[in-house]
């Protein structure tokens, strides 16, 4: 990979697929037991971004081979063990696993499933790239449980264009090709636009191939 990425997307979110309504209530209800037995095993917890230890707005948790870490001295990285617990991560729930077969035009599994938790209007995530996976050939796969949010995508660039749309439970977003590496996040969160959740917000779920 070279150190400066080009920008081969000036269209933001080229290659980006939104499946809406890809999961009927049934499914999503499905999954919130899977995501609650799997929160049990791994409590969710707040991480503090690198260097200055400021807390992220959203809690999360992993299940899988490998989690997504991030914290004051390490930085962002993957590890195999819950960073407060110290035990390893629960193993990936079929039900998630199944969604990955379904939409995913690739090789093999994820090893890594990223929960996140939106619990209300306040709690966002601002643009990124994932890009600390080995293999960037995969897609990532993001699967929206409970309120709306607002989607923003640009380009492989962090000061491209980018354009945003509404999320909504029941929807996923596939990340391929050009947009594999776009600069991507959630703006904000509509309370009460779903009552998947009994406290409302919003789970996000994001499917990485990180090994």
């Amino acid at each position: 990979m070279p150190d400066k990425v080009k920008d081969l997307s000036p269209n933001p979110g080229a290659d980006l697929r939104l499946l809406p309504g890809l999961l009927d209530s049934h499914a999503q209800a499905g999954l919130i037991a899977a995501v609650r037995a799997l929160v049990a095993e791994a409590p969710l917890y707040r991480p503090v971004m690198p260097r200055t230890g400021q807390p992220f707005s959203v809690r999360m948790t992993c299940a899988g081979d490998l989690g997504w870490v991030s914290d004051k001295e390490g930085g962002y990285r993957y590890q195999e063990t819950h960073p407060v617990t110290g035990r390893p991560w629960p193993r990936l729930p079929d039900a998630i696993l199944d969604i990955w077969r379904k939409v995913a035009d690739f090789d093999g599994l994820p090893d890594c499933c990223l929960v996140n938790y939106y619990a209300d209007s306040n709690a966002k995530m601002g643009l990124h790239q994932d890009r600390d996976e080995k293999d960037l050939s995969a897609p990532v796969v993001s699967i929206s449980l409970g309120d709306t949010a607002r989607f923003r995508i640009g380009t492989e660039l962090r000061r491209g264009p980018t354009r945003s749309f509404k999320v909504s439970s029941g929807d996923v977003l596939v990340l391929e090709g050009a947009a594999r590496l776009a600069f991507h996040g959630i703006d904000r969160i509509y309370p009460g636009t779903s009552t998947l959740l009994k406290d409302g917000g919003r789970i996000n779920l994001t499917l990485r191939r990180a090994s």
